[in-house]
């Protein structure tokens, strides 16, 4: 049967190259201290960050909560990015497993649309076809997954890629065909699908949607994030059209679209459940 075929110059990827028997691959950026202007700046900061932080650790204080002090603050800011670091760790490690070492059961873990295991939908999201596939994956996943941590922590962007990651497996599912190939039926090969590109294409609507909020900053950077975002969409979105789920080379342009739409669903509801800040 004619596998499907992995693509890369338009953005993350969903699906893969290689020829299988049993299936097709569905590949789902003055003056120092004491003089001048920047010295009196540097000492108003210091003299009103220091009362700032003092108000906080008395609040924090009065409400029950241990101060965190200078190095649980240090220790804090050490741990950063360990959530976006043990999701590229996981990818490659697959990666490295399943094509350098060939180690066979990295196969069941990806989607089969024919007979799938619930537990698919999960690991197919860290698995992927060939080098090009992971590298266009993890770099958007390491840019846009940094983001969402910088607002949410580890937690937040763990949550994010399992979510949307699965969602978009759900629907690759739904809407993409069982099997492929065959003759009336009779010999078709079962559709897989792998990648964490449906989980970066949320990542990539989470990224933007948490940005955006009553700070000047912050709106520019949702600004800056969003017009790649809105145009990575839309490309996905004429594709998809044109091909009916799956494009050129075998890409999964439902699980792209679907995880996007998936990240914007997850921040809207949260919206609505948790109180504002």
């Amino acid at each position: 049967a004619a596998s499907l075929r992995d693509a890369q110059p338009r953005g993350p990827i969903a699906s893969s190259p290689r020829q299988h028997r049993r299936g097709d691959l569905a590949v789902a950026g003055g003056k120092g201290p004491g003089g001048g202007a920047f010295g009196d700046a540097e000492e108003l900061m210091k003299k009103y960050g220091d009362a700032a932080l003092a108000t906080g650790e008395f609040i924090g204080a009065k409400s029950g909560m241990k101060p965190a002090g200078r190095r649980a603050r240090a220790s804090a800011k050490s741990h950063e990015g360990n959530g976006v670091f043990l999701l590229l760790l996981i990818n490659v490690a697959l990666f490295v497993a399943d094509q350098w070492l060939h180690m066979g059961f990295v196969k069941s873990l990806y989607l089969n649309h024919m007979h799938p295991r619930w537990w698919q939908f999960v690991t197919s999201i860290f698995c992927h076809a060939n080098w090009a596939h992971l590298s266009g994956n993890i770099f958007f996943l390491y840019v846009f997954g940094k983001i969402v941590e910088e607002e949410e922590g580890a937690f937040g962007v763990w949550f994010s890629y399992l979510f949307t990651g699965i969602g978009a497996g759900l629907a690759s599912y739904i809407m993409l065909p069982k099997a492929a190939g065959g003759l009336l039926g009779v010999g078709a090969a079962a559709t897989v699908s792998l990648g964490a590109s449906g989980a970066v294409f949320g990542l990539f609507a989470i990224g933007v949607l948490t940005k955006i909020r009553a700070d000047f900053r912050k709106l520019l950077e949702a600004v800056i994030l969003g017009q790649f975002v809105v145009e990575r969409f839309l490309s996905e979105a004429r594709m998809a059209a044109a091909a009916g789920g799956i494009g050129a080379g075998g890409v999964n342009h439902v699980a792209h679209l679907a995880g996007a739409l998936v990240g914007v669903a997850l921040i809207w509801t949260l919206q609505k459940l948790l109180p504002p800040e």
